[in-house]
């Protein structure tokens, strides 16, 4: 990084102007937010009271889907909160501590579902191309050994990100033209080169979210062509594996495009505050769907619970 003039103060706060632009849109975003925060918090909540609560649904398989359901809860509440305040309330200064804090969550919890996504894949490769060593491959033991690298990659990437960021002198400007504090969006106010925290965050995209990619569709080819060579039906695994291969495709496509938007100068602020609600929000939203109303032990449970509760 180049060594700034004395002259030159760098800015510790700033302001997110991401909503500036929607103009007449803005009670409709508002509605929007709100909805998408309120369907994500409480169909999230009861898919972890459910699985919690019930002892038959400890299998691996439940305990990932909780983990995910954990992460969905946790990720809205790192930005929502300001969102909603920024648009109601015109709220919208953040200081730079404040701002590197919520990218890392924002970030660190983003890998997080990445990865998980690839223990649910491997979960699937186990049940149905070795279901005798099924418990075997999936005990305490053996999938700590398999997690810890992936969260010690999370976490050490990220924080290498994050860390950068923060190393920056930001005398530019202090206005942030996003919604919230993603990474490229922080670190283009800087002064000086910011050619490795491009390079880094590029780095981080391909080795955590499209490798894991990578390796999830790897495992459904697997999947998929032993059970067509065990001369089994292939409909089971097709209903489990496809949705789940067509919400990956989905959400990496966003996550790419929000990435690459800040390499495309043409993109607008509209345009990447419309990508990033996207690839944050919807899959919040939609997990507790696609993994668990669609899992029959869940669902059976989800049901009986609610009618119970209707007969109150």
């Amino acid at each position: 990084m180049e060594p700034l003039k004395n002259n030159i103060s760098s800015h510790q706060y700033f302001v997110l102007s991401g909503f500036s632009e929607m103009g007449a849109l803005r009670p409709v975003v508002v509605i929007l937010l709100l909805l998408m925060f309120a369907v994500s918090l409480i169909t999230n909540s009861l898919l972890l009271y459910v699985i919690v609560s019930h002892r038959n649904l400890h299998s691996p398989m439940c305990l990932l889907i909780a983990c995910m359901a954990c992460i969905d809860l946790s990720l809205p509440l790192c930005f929502a909160p300001s969102m909603l305040l920024s648009l109601l309330l015109d709220w919208s200064g953040i200081s730079l501590s404040g701002c590197l804090v919520q990218m890392y969550f924002i970030h660190f919890l983003g890998t997080c579902q990445s990865t998980l996504l690839l223990w649910m894949a491997l979960d699937r490769y186990f049940a149905i191309c070795l279901p005798l060593h099924y418990h075997e491959n999936m005990s305490s033991l053996r999938f700590l050994k398999f997690a810890l690298p992936l969260l010690i990659r999370n976490v050490v990437m990220v924080s290498l990100v994050v860390g950068l960021a923060g190393s920056l002198s930001y005398c530019f400007r202090n206005e942030i033209n996003h919604c919230l504090c993603e990474h490229m969006a922080l670190v283009e106010q800087a002064c000086g080169s910011t050619a490795i925290n491009s390079l880094v965050g590029l780095m981080t995209v391909f080795f955590v979210t499209v490798l894991d990619f990578l390796l999830i569709a790897a495992s459904y080819v697997v999947i998929f062509h032993s059970v067509l060579h065990s001369g089994k039906s292939g409909a089971k695994a097709l209903h489990t594996c496809v949705t789940h291969i067509m919400v990956l495709v989905v959400s990496l496509t966003f996550v790419l495009t929000a990435f690459l938007s800040y390499r495309i100068r043409t993109s607008s602020a509209t345009s990447r505050v419309f990508v990033s609600i996207v690839y944050l929000f919807v899959p919040s939203c939609f997990n507790p769907i696609i993994y668990g109303v669609r899992t029959t032990e869940i669902r059976q449970r989800i049901l009986k619970m609610l009618s119970a509760w209707s007969k109150l």
